[in-house]
């Protein structure tokens, strides 16, 4: 997209201004932003097989809206971006163990999580949407439609919506993947009905597959805060983030960067 590689020059102006200034305080750092700055690296973690949020291209680079959010936030704190992917589901624990510095990877902002990791934002608020092959699915708007026999669902290993299957249709069949890659497969292949994901995964899977008969249910069946996850113990790298996010958004930038990876906006109004 035209005009989109200025936009980190211009963060990078805007956060220096703006938040840069707590960087330099090395003597009241917490041990996380201390270790940023004494690598001179950001080490993201990420999944690297969420399109759109983050995914590997043929070459093996690391791209999507949460990659290009991790880029902005080492230029605002002038070091470089290192980025780790792994499994979904050992993300946390590495943020946890001290293995990346920032988790940025579609995750969902709840209760359990945040008893383990602090979270800042939500850069994005999303909800639970399935993308389907079959009519019967596909006009499905309440939740209570989906609890029956039925329904053949894929969700992705650790995420939330496997925890909403589990929870919220009991009577569904769910098949658990490792990868949003392997969910589309089998509905492809018709080994289950739909996958049940984020509704940012939805409009990325429909554009990358415009000519696969892919439908989504957008009648969001939750409402899902992602959010930046960060070691908790470290109160100036989280104001630093809070800082740094709002400026971000209050700029125009989250919504230069949905446009970009999603081909439009995205705001809670979304249905």
């Amino acid at each position: 997209m035209t005009g989109f590689p200025g936009l980190f020059s211009r963060v990078a102006t805007l956060v220096f201004l703006v938040v840069g200034l707590a960087i330099g305080q090395t003597a009241t750092a917490g041990k996380a932003l201390s270790r940023i700055q004494d690598r001179g690296e950001l080490v993201l973690g990420t999944s690297g097989n969420m399109p759109s949020m983050s995914h590997k291209q043929e070459d093996g680079k690391v791209v999507g809206f949460d990659v290009d959010l991790a880029r902005l936030m080492a230029s605002g704190m002038g070091v470089k971006l290192t980025i780790k992917t792994m499994p979904f589901n050992e993300l946390l624990p590495a943020l946890e163990k001290g293995d990346v510095d920032v988790v940025i990877s579609n995750v969902t902002v709840n209760p359990q999580r945040n008893m383990k990791v602090a979270f800042v934002g939500p850069y994005m608020t999303s909800g639970k949407c399935v993308i389907t092959k079959e009519e019967r699915l596909a006009k499905v708007s309440e939740v209570e439609n989906l609890n029956v026999p039925e329904t053949r669902l894929a969700a992705l290993s650790g995420s939330t919506s496997a925890e909403f299957v589990k929870v919220l249709l009991p009577k569904a069949t769910l098949t658990l993947v490792d990868d949003f890659d392997g969910g589309v497969r089998m509905v492809n292949d018709d080994k289950v009905g739909g996958l049940l994901t984020d509704y940012p995964i939805c409009l990325a899977m429909q554009k990358k597959h415009p000519d696969s008969g892919f439908v989504s249910v957008f009648s969001l069946l939750s409402y899902e805060p992602i959010g930046i996850a960060i070691p908790g113990d470290d109160s100036l790298y989280l104001n630093w983030t809070e800082n740094f996010l709002l400026r971000v958004e209050g700029i125009g930038l989250l919504e230069e960067l949905a446009v970009r990876w999603f081909g439009r906006p995205i705001s809670e109004d979304d249905e």
